[in-house]
């Protein structure tokens, strides 16, 4: 999505890093971009310590790969790298207060700003939505009393059905790092139309019926399963697959919580416990691999042993 606005404006830009294409293979292409929009995830964070990115986000923090960094806070921790050095924006999520304190924590070069994104009206420093109009009170002169139109939910739905909320807030961030590096609010609102959903990240398969036919298969764990049921008014989820080592639990009460749920394989009893007892044994923090020692007297695993599935 930052990749498309970017583009929009004329920069030779693409994106890559923990998805798509490695970083490396960006920095060293034989025709410099302008501009790239890198997505690292917590394990890359952890191992970095030279990132100076002119602006980062961090979209939000809710508990995710916890057998491997040992600890909510020290998965906190490793998110929290992606604001070191940041130059001009250090975006953050206003409804997600542990977003906030990172950038209130982070060490950032003299001058860089920090903006949010709301999915409500926006205050001065803030992307925001009024009715139905993305609007931008970070990156104009008069951010007090003037605000830059971004776009609508018309130019981010396209074809689908609808637009979940979680794609609106996506929009936002994406177009505050996009605004940092002085896209202008009309290439914001062309990168958005031209965008394409990116395959199994709750793309619309097909309407039968009356039916919307969804692929979010990409949602392979509970804060990302739960942002796309909520999506929609009524579901029928099919899922598959194992829990990753997490248990599972029913959909949150009202908009969003499945009318039924079909399982398209119904793993065999304990199979979740034995795919995490081989994940333990794959990147154990109990015993020495060659790593150094965690605060609490386990063991780290080593510089690359570890790699994000799925």
């Amino acid at each position: 999505m930052l990749a498309s606005m970017l583009r929009a404006a004329g920069l030779r830009a693409d994106s890559g890093g923990n998805v798509g294409t490695p970083v490396l293979d960006l920095v060293q292409h034989p025709e410099p971009y302008d501009v790239i929009a890198v997505e690292l995830s917590s394990f890359q964070l952890h191992w970095s310590h030279s990132l100076r990115p002119q602006a980062a986000v961090c979209l939000n923090i809710a508990p995710d790969h916890l057998d491997w960094h040992g600890s909510l806070e020290a998965y906190t921790a490793a998110k929290g790298k992606v604001y070191a050095n940041t130059e001009v924006a250090c975006v953050y999520n206003e409804q997600d207060t542990a977003t906030r304190r990172l950038v209130e924590e982070a060490d950032v070069v003299e001058g860089c700003r920090a903006v949010s994104f709301t999915l409500g009206s926006p205050g001065p420093s803030m992307l925001g939505l009024v009715e139905d109009v993305l609007a931008d009170r970070a990156f104009v002169e008069d951010r007090a009393a003037t605000a830059a139109e971004l776009g609508s939910l018309a130019d981010l739905q396209g074809d689908a059905p609808g637009v979940a909320p979680h794609l609106v807030a996506n929009a936002l961030a994406a177009a505050a790092p996009a605004r940092a590096h002085g896209v202008p609010p009309v290439a914001v609102r062309d990168g958005l139309r031209a965008r394409r959903p990116e395959p199994h990240r709750i793309a619309h398969v097909a309407t039968a019926g009356e039916v919307h036919w969804v692929d979010d298969s990409k949602a392979t764990n509970p804060h990302a399963a739960q942002a796309s049921l909520t999506s929609y008014a009524h579901v029928v989820w099919v899922a598959r697959g194992p829990a990753q080592g997490r248990r599972r639990r029913r959909a949150r009460r009202g908009r969003g919580r499945p009318t039924a749920c079909r399982r398209a394989h119904r793993s065999r009893p304990g199979a979740d416990r034995c795919r995490a007892r081989t994940t333990r044994a794959r990147h154990p923090r109990d015993r020495h691999r060659g790593g150094r020692h965690w605060g609490d007297g386990s063991r780290r695993p080593p510089r690359g042993g570890a790699r994000e599935a799925g």
